[in-house]
């Protein structure tokens, strides 16, 4: 089993919160970590069982007196549970009472979000990091940012080993599969069985044979701005329910969408999110890249590393206790930044993401662009690139290896 640094903020909030929800895609490790934590007296339940499902939702309030402390999995199947839960834990505040696990995005929906404010907390469980991968500990990549320090790493990862690491993705059963075709088999299998079971779960789609197809054309554009017209036009989907089913793959961590930084100190900024997949693996078996295909073309390799950054960005900002904000940069003059951090005190962290084993002064024009505008509270611009060694750039500009993320 895997170590998931997410455990020790699940079980902090166990001791304090009454409801706690584990959120991810699919097949991300939710389950197991979710009964690693139950102890002995917690019941283990779980809607994905047919007999179960039809229970709580023939009298949701019921299902839940039923229960004093419990593991409920995949609670998105049947919603109507959390307002018996709410009912439940007011009248027996114990912390700890229920650990739920969901696939889908449950805190976008605004009834969900209102009925257990300030009774739930959400912790998030992205697939495999790298860092989870190999066993070697949290990184210290935000510690170090944020104090204005220059990122290390103490593992080497380059060239072909990088490619390897970033198109296997964070999917543990897909990395049980030692060939690349039979992994990226597992990948595309399932995109067909996510559509066909949890879409249905979370919204009303008329259209439900586009949605594999929709996902296809997005793979197209990740590390792309968000062209909602163009997109939904490749597949004959109009702008409105292009952007519709494109929220719907926000909510089941497939996709993650990235609002434009904006400043009052700057007036040309490009207004455009930024689209990119949360597990590199999947983007690489929509794309249909491998190893073998980015040896003969390194450029396809770049946006597939730039999703796989952003990706393992957010996983090392959900165990840190830091409530970060992410967003890109970009302005009419094509100044850009890939990732944009930004903590409760302001503080910003810019990273730029090259596939190449070189970099150059050019480079760095986005970031010096957003530390200009945002001066004092600018405590980090880094160039993540394919070597193994950090190179400054100029004042709390850096080049660094993409492995400082990992350890």
């Amino acid at each position: 089993m895997y170590p998931r640094f997410a455990a020790a903020r699940v079980q902090e909030a166990l001791t304090d919160t009454r409801v706690v929800l584990l959120t991810g895609p699919r097949q991300a490790g939710k389950t197991t970590l979710a009964r690693s934590l139950a102890d002995e007296g917690r019941a283990y339940v779980t809607l994905d069982n047919a007999t179960t499902l039809a229970a709580a939702k023939a009298d949701p309030t019921g299902f839940v007196r039923n229960l004093d402390t419990a593991v409920i999995d995949e609670i998105q199947r049947v919603p109507e549970l959390l307002l018996a839960i709410k009912e439940s834990v007011d009248v027996d505040a114990r912390p700890g009472r229920f650990l739920l696990t969901g696939s889908a995005n449950l805190m976008t929906l605004p009834r969900v979000a209102d009925s257990l404010a300030g009774r739930m907390e959400s912790v998030r469980l992205l697939p495999l990091a790298q860092a989870e991968i190999t066993a070697a500990g949290p990184p210290d990549f935000f510690v170090r940012g944020f104090a204005g320090q220059p990122p290390t790493s103490s593992r080497s990862i380059i060239g072909s080993g990088l490619v390897e690491a970033v198109l296997s993705g964070g999917y543990p059963e897909a990395l049980t599969r030692k060939s690349w075709g039979r992994r990226q088999d597992w990948y595309l299998d399932y995109i067909d069985a996510v559509v066909q079971r949890d879409v249905r779960d979370i919204g009303a789609v008329d259209q439900l044979d586009r949605m594999p197809r929709l996902l296809r054309v997005l793979a197209e554009h990740s590390g792309q701005l968000i062209n909602h017209t163009g997109i939904g036009a490749a597949i004959g989907l109009n702008h409105v329910t292009t952007h519709r089913y494109i929220a719907i793959f926000e909510q089941l961590y497939l996709i993650q969408t990235l609002p434009p930084w904006h400043s009052n100190a700057l007036k040309r900024l490009t207004k455009t999110p930024k689209l990119h997949f949360l597990d590199s693996g999947l983007l690489g078996a929509l794309r249909g890249v491998t190893p073998e295909r980015v040896a003969q073309d390194r450029r396809i390799f770049g946006p597939i590393l730039e999703s796989f950054v952003v990706s393992e960005l957010m996983k090392l900002a959900g165990w840190s206790g830091e409530r970060l904000s992410f967003s890109q940069y970009r302005d009419k003059d094509q100044n850009e930044v890939d990732v944009v951090i930004e903590d409760r005190r302001g503080r910003i962290i810019g990273v730029e993401v090259k596939a190449a084993a070189s970099v150059n002064a050019a480079d760095f024009r986005g970031l010096k662009r957003l530390k200009e505008a945002t001066g004092d509270k600018f405590e980090m611009g880094l160039v993540l690139f394919d070597h193994n060694r950090a190179v400054p750039f100029g004042d709390r500009l850096w080049a660094a290896p993409i492995s400082c993320l990992f350890a």
